[in-house]
């Protein structure tokens, strides 16, 4: 990824906004965004509907606004789709007909089928060269690798299907999605009557072991990592996986100096990233547990 030769230069990304922000957080946020170094935007409601601070109306809104300013901007779908109303909210991020799409379920993909120049987003869990031609020949024309893909793992896939690839590279890993939320359990609450209590937590609610170890972190009905992963310092064996986009995802503090020093560190201008993995992990691409960091 360091731009010599005939090497294209990495692009960096903004995943979705995986949190419930109040609006004017969110607006704030994206209008730092403006002037980031990510190249590349996906906006949308990608884990619970009943987060209703912004509207599709808005988020269309913002994209529009984004890609004003340069950015290249995708509507990234929701990832558990589970009634009528979501798969309504689903259908409407499909059909937009200005910017691209992300798909996180089977749902969306067959919504998408055969329009060429969607992306198959994380959560679709493709994980070998079947499943990704499966859907490079339904239209996909980018494929983001599942949270805990190894280095091995992308390589051989992209070796035996050649397709723009990203790689989850900054931000706490979402690792999971339930129908139950986790979120208002934690206050006795029922999913349908949740108070909104996520909304208090902008970056998940900690849980820790019995050891007071941090463990997870609770968004909802989403499971994410309590350390943040940081691939800054494996941009070279991300380049030489096949890897021509790395993504950042949204968190109340740092997103900004971890997308810079994602471009740094692409750049070749190490000296600073390579002090960004304190209280980081980077395990899953190395082929070992998530949580732990390599030497």
């Amino acid at each position: 990824m360091n731009p010599t030769g005939n090497a294209p230069r990495a692009r960096l990304a903004l995943g979705p906004l995986l949190y419930h922000w109040p609006r004017a957080a969110i607006h704030d946020f994206y209008a730092q965004i403006v002037d980031s170094a990510a190249d590349i935007v996906y906006l949308g409601e990608v884990v619970c509907s009943r987060r209703q601070e912004m509207h599709f109306e808005d988020w269309v809104e913002l994209a529009d606004l984004l890609a004003a300013h340069g950015k290249e901007v995708v509507l990234s779908a929701q990832a558990l789709t589970e009634g009528a109303g979501d798969l309504k909210r689903v259908r409407k991020v499909v059909a937009n007909g200005r910017h691209r799409v992300e798909a996180n379920d089977m749902g969306a993909v067959s919504l998408l089928a055969g329009t060429a120049g969607w992306i198959a987003g994380p959560h679709l869990n493709i994980y070998n060269p079947q499943s990704l031609g499966l859907v490079m020949e339904l239209g996909a024309t980018r494929w983001v690798a599942p949270v805990e893909a190894t280095r091995d793992m992308v390589r051989g896939v992209i070796a035996a299907r050649p397709v723009e690839t990203e790689v989850f590279a900054w931000g706490r890993l979402p690792l999971a999605f339930s129908a139950r939320c986790f979120t208002a359990r934690r206050f006795n609450l029922q999913k349908e009557a949740c108070a909104f209590k996520c909304i208090d937590y902008p970056d998940g609610m900690p849980l820790n072991t019995r050891e007071g170890e941090g463990f997870l972190a609770i968004n909802g009905v989403q499971t994410q990592s309590a350390l943040f992963y940081n691939l800054v310092r494996e941009t070279g064996s991300l380049r030489e996986a096949g890897v021509s986009i790395l993504r950042a995802s949204p968190q109340s503090h740092g997103t900004m100096e971890a997308l810079q020093a994602l471009r740094d560190a692409c750049d070749g201008n190490g000296t600073q990233a390579t002090g960004a993995m304190e209280g980081c992990c980077d395990g899953f691409w190395h082929g070992r547990p998530g949580l732990e960091r390599a030497a």
